[in-house]
């Protein structure tokens, strides 16, 4: 039987000294999250890196070496795009972007680069089946007729109520 403490790697002297431990370069192997320690982060709680009470990526880049101690393969990262932060930020008004509270796609891009020079993958999480109501195509599709291409790519229900304005489910 198999317990927590057997997925926990053997501490090595470099890191009970405080000496950076070696870098290991990820593996090619197709299948590599099979076995991979992966380390999820929500990045408006993780650390702020630039003092305004909220976390960042600049945070999230101050934190790298502490994960790469831990021994991870990967950093799952919730969703980082702009979001009205209705539903945690899997209301994606953006999949091109980063949300302005974290930082910007260039920060994000050199987190990841950081990362992967750490031997650590990165995982962003995508969110394909619904976006926010400020998204670009539901915008579009609000204003478009019913049956326009815009409006294929939504589900649109009657209202309820006696002239239908009322929402037509909670």
């Amino acid at each position: 039987m198999r317990t927590q403490n057997d997925r926990i790697p053997p501490l090595d002297s470099d890191v009970l000294t405080g000496r950076t431990a070696a870098v290991h370069p990820p593996t090619t192997d197709p299948l590599w999250w099979r076995s991979a320690v992966i380390y999820q982060i929500y990045v408006r709680s993780f650390a702020d890196g630039n003092g305004d009470g909220t976390g960042d990526l600049a945070g999230v880049r101050s934190r790298l070496g502490y994960l790469r101690d831990l021994g991870i393969d990967a950093i799952w990262f919730t969703p980082w795009y702009p979001s009205p932060l209705a539903d945690g930020g899997y209301d994606v008004a953006d999949y091109r972007a980063i949300h302005p509270d974290f930082g910007t796609l260039a920060e994000a891009e050199l987190l990841v680069k950081e990362a992967l020079e750490l031997g650590i993958r990165t995982i962003i999480d995508i969110v394909p089946n619904h976006v926010s109501s400020r998204h670009a195509w539901f915008q579009a599709a609000l204003a478009a007729a019913p049956g326009s291409p815009e409006r294929e790519r939504f589900w649109f229900r009657d209202g309820t109520g006696p002239d239908g304005d009322g929402m037509p489910n909670h």
